[in-house]
C-alpha cells in the first residue's frame, strides 16, 4: 500500500524489529498474510452490516497493518518470491470483497438505494479492477493505471467508515458514491490503455 520510498522507512523503523520478532519464534509471512485476511474479513462482516463502523475500523486497522508486515517478514527472511505475491494479492481481492459486501448489507438494511447501488459498483468494479491488470499482462499489455486503484479505495471507505463512527454519517454515502464513480473511471482507463497498447494499426500489405 505503501509505494512513497521515504513513507516506507518511516513505516520501517516500527515494522521492521516486529517482523524479526515473529520470525524468530517461528511465524511465517504466510501466515501473517493469512491472519491478516482474516481479521479485516471478520472485522468488516462482524461490525459494519449492524453499522458498527467506529469499533470495525479500529479492529480492521490492526489486520491491515499485516499488509506491510508479511512483505517485511519474506524480505527479511529472503522468502520473497511468485507465491508470496500472488497469495498476498489474491487475498487483498478477499478482504475487498468482504468490506464492500458488509457495506452494501448496511445500505440495504436501512434502506438507502443509491447507495446500496453505489456498493454494488465498488464491489464489482474492484474486481474487475485487479482482473483487467492481470489479464493485460496475460496478453502481453500493462494496465498500471487508474485514479482509484486498490490503496486509494481502501484509505477512503475506511476513513468515511471511521468518521461515520464518531459520528458524521453523511460522509459514508457521499464517499460510497464518489468512490463507485472513481471506480468506473478506473475500469474505462484500463480499458483505453490496454487498447491502444493492443489495438495497433495494420500498414498497407507490400
Amino acid at each position: 500500500m505503501l509505494n512513497n520510498p521515504g513513507a516506507r522507512r518511516v513505516v520501517g523503523v516500527v515494522v521492521n524489529p516486529i517482523a524479526r520478532g515473529l520470525l524468530r519464534i517461528g511465524i511465517s509471512p504466510d501466515v501473517v498474510t493469512v491472519v491478516g485476511t482474516v481479521g479485516v474479513c471478520a472485522a468488516a462482516l462482524g461490525f459494519f452490516p449492524r453499522g458498527e463502523f467506529l469499533v470495525g475500523v479500529l479492529v480492521m486497522v490492526l489486520f491491515i497493518f499485516s499488509d506491510l508486515l508479511d512483505g517485511t517478514m519474506a524480505r527479511l527472511s529472503g522468502r520473497s518470491g511468485p507465491w508470496g505475491n500472488f497469495l498476498d494479492s489474491t487475498l487483498d481481492r478477499v478482504a475487498d470483497g468482504c468490506l464492500f459486501a458488509s457495506l452494501l448489507i448496511w445500505f440495504v438494511s436501512i434502506g438507502d438505494t443509491w447507495t446500496s447501488a453505489a456498493a454494488v459498483t465498488c464491489l464489482v468494479g474492484g474486481a474487475v479492477i485487479s482482473y483487467a491488470k492481470a489479464r493485460a499482462e496475460s496478453v502481453g499489455a500493462t494496465a498500471d493505471v487508474g485514479i482509484a486503484e486498490r490503496a486509494e479505495r481502501l484509505i477512503i471507505v475506511v476513513v468515511a467508515a471511521f468518521l461515520a463512527g464518531v459520528g458524521v454519517p453523511y460522509v459514508l454515502p457521499a464517499a460510497m458514491q464518489v468512490l463507485a464513480v472513481l471506480t468506473v473511471v478506473t475500469v474505462i482507463q484500463r480499458f483505453v490503455v490496454v487498447r491502444q497498447q493492443l489495438h495497433k494499426p495494420v500498414g498497407p500489405a507490400s
